[in-house]
């Protein structure tokens, strides 16, 4: 949500460099991540509610070898390149070891929580704000931990000079671009942060004063972190809904949609990695406010579509009410007031209108309100020349009559208007009708596959998608093996499900989309997706997320760590030492 200016993760983690001597809890947040067994991430206690976002991540090294285990031998290339970069920057730099200095004291997880920054007397109107950062770093041995606080500092660290707030010994840095706070909370937790007004108000949280509230006293937010709870998560979102679009809204040059507000009854979403054998495993939620006036209709339908698609399908998306799932869609591309998104409600009401003279909610949703499935399915190979691949909508209809009607409408505007050539056919003892243009080099044809399912495919005359479907597949996808790897299981009954074998789309040489800045390493390393939502009640949703991924096997040892000598260590710097804090 927070687009104009993106923090960099190495921000936050760059104070710990800075105000522990040497980075090594940075380097840790990062690359050597088990979270604990509590119920709330490290640091709920300290950490404001209205924060835009926390991330907490694992501090387990075995975790993070099975993290680098994945991908393609050039992802793993990179991602460990990075990783030796990260390292030498923060920790060899400062002269900082990670398992002989941070390793000893660390605690099972971190977190970084980013708040909205506090307008700045007299800055430019065109200055972007920058959130600033809380890092919370447990200590599980405070001996070990002051042992490293008070190693000599890097002459390039800055100047550290003291302050108090309330009780609280602060240590900031002077003479840096980015200037950093850090104290210790009840000899158990580091917290650094990226602005002085950050640290007063973690201690203001922690200590239940000036009003703050603390993140574990969200609405809904303990209850909805039980329902993603994993026996072995390596990593922890929570995104204030609200708050971070408000953020994004108040920063863009875009005004306010008119129905913005209706984002301030969703009260956040929260999310659950874990690693598996075969890849990474996210559960998630979404949660509206006690208080908000819009509810879920807590309808979960859909069961039958994934069996009715051949086991070719390239992408598949289904849901059990294509009116609601249209519905809910148009209000969310709305409220928020995308620019760009993939589709555009208005866009499709007025293509209709404009191409065929219908209208899309009397005409087609009026009737679809049962499961639906949009997929796009493979052609054998070897086939003759034409479309690589068809396109294929399957919605349960709740009128036949009324849909018949629609598709007659249809016919005779192809007919009349276009000059297609409309004609009755069949697949076996199922009635069907073809579209046809032959300078077009493609054909429609719909029909039903039983009493209240209809469908419309699109594709190559040469190798027509409904010969694989009606009346229904000899090896479906429900039941391919593939499916079954990919596809949660849970949350179970279920509202719909995404699907994308990207090794076969892949080994069809079709064109996959371009990530950010042409980096194609991600999509290369991912075999296939799965998505299982769900309405879990009339405020929340559930989602899992599987991602099957290649692998490369056991990496290599990161190259040997270099230093340069402008950066070495000097010991006539003065040492960060663990301030008393009084308990609140």
């Amino acid at each position: 949500m927070i687009k104009k200016k993106k923090p960099s993760l190495l921000l936050p983690l760059g104070a710990a460099v800075l105000l522990v001597g040497g980075g090594g809890a940075a380097y840790w947040a990062l690359t050597q991540g088990g979270i604990g067994s509590g119920d709330l991430p490290v640091g709920a206690e300290v950490i404001p509610q209205d924060a835009l976002m926390t991330l907490s991540v694992s501090t387990n090294p075995g975790q993070w070898q099975q993290l680098r285990e994945f991908g393609t031998p050039q992802s793993q290339a990179a991602f460990d390149k990075n990783l030796a970069q990260l390292r030498d920057r923060l920790l060899t730099a400062n002269g900082y070891d990670y398992e002989k200095d941070i390793q000893p004291w660390i605690g099972k997880e971190a977190s970084i929580a980013l708040l909205a920054p506090t307008a700045a007397p007299n800055s430019a109107p065109a200055t972007l704000p920058k959130p600033m950062a809380i890092v919370v770093l447990p200590i599980q041995n405070p001996l070990q931990a002051k042992q490293l606080l008070e190693k000599p500092r890097s002459q390039t660290a800055g100047k550290l000079v003291d302050r108090t707030y309330k009780g609280f010994q602060i240590k900031e840095t002077q003479g840096k671009p980015e200037n950093f706070s850090a104290t210790v909370f009840d000899g158990k937790l580091l917290v650094v942060t990226t602005d002085p007004k950050a640290m007063d108000r973690a201690i203001d949280t922690y200590k239940g004063e000036q009003g703050q509230s603390a993140l574990k006293a969200t609405p809904g937010y303990t209850k909805a972190l039980g329902k993603i709870q994993t026996a072995q998560s390596f990593g922890r979102l929570y995104l204030n809904y609200p708050a971070a679009t408000a953020f994004s809204l108040a920063n863009s040059s875009k005004a306010a949609a008119p129905n913005a507000a209706q984002l301030s009854q969703t009260q956040g979403v929260a999310a659950n990695l874990s690693l598996e054998s075969e890849g990474v495993r996210l559960k998630g939620i979404t949660w509206y406010k006690p208080d908000s006036q819009k509810t879920y209709q807590v309808e979960n339908r859909a069961k039958t579509m994934p069996g009715r698609l051949s086991s070719d399908t390239l992408v598949m998306a289904s849901g059990g009410n294509l009116q609601q799932f249209w519905q809910n869609y148009s209000q969310g591309a709305t409220a928020i007031n995308l620019a760009l998104p993939p589709v555009s409600p208005d866009w499709l009401q007025n293509a209709l209108k404009s191409t065929i003279n219908m209208d899309l909610d009397k005409d087609f949703l009026a009737w679809m309100n049962g499961e639906f499935s949009l997929a796009m399915v493979g052609v054998p190979e070897g086939s003759p020349t034409g479309l690589p691949f068809n396109l294929l909508l399957m919605v349960q209809s709740s009128d036949r009559r009324a849909t018949e009607a629609t598709l007659k409408q249809l016919d005779q505007t192809m007919a009349e208007k276009y000059k297609f050539k409309v004609e009755a056919s069949k697949v076996g003892d199922q009635p069907i009708t073809n579209w046809s243009l032959p300078a077009i080099g493609f054909s429609v044809t719909h029909g039903w596959l039983s009493d209240n399912v209809t469908f419309i495919a699109l594709g190559s005359p040469n190798v027509p998608v409904v010969n694989a479907i009606v009346p229904k597949p000899s090896a479906s996808l429900a039941d391919s093996p593939v499916f079954k790897a990919s596809v949660p299981s849970d949350p179970n009954p279920n509202n719909g499900n995404f699907f994308a074998n990207l090794d076969l789309y892949k080994a069809k040489k079709l064109p996959l989309p371009q990530l950010p800045l042409g980096n194609q390493n991600a999509i290369d390393a991912i075999r296939s997706i799965g998505v299982t939502a769900a309405i879990s009640d009339d405020r929340s949703t559930r989602y899992d997320v599987s991602l099957i991924l290649q692998k490369a096997g056991k990496p290599a040892p990161l190259p040997s760590p270099t230093i340069p000598s402008s950066t070495a260590p000097s010991g006539n710097n003065p040492a960060l030492e663990i301030p008393t804090v009084p308990s609140p």
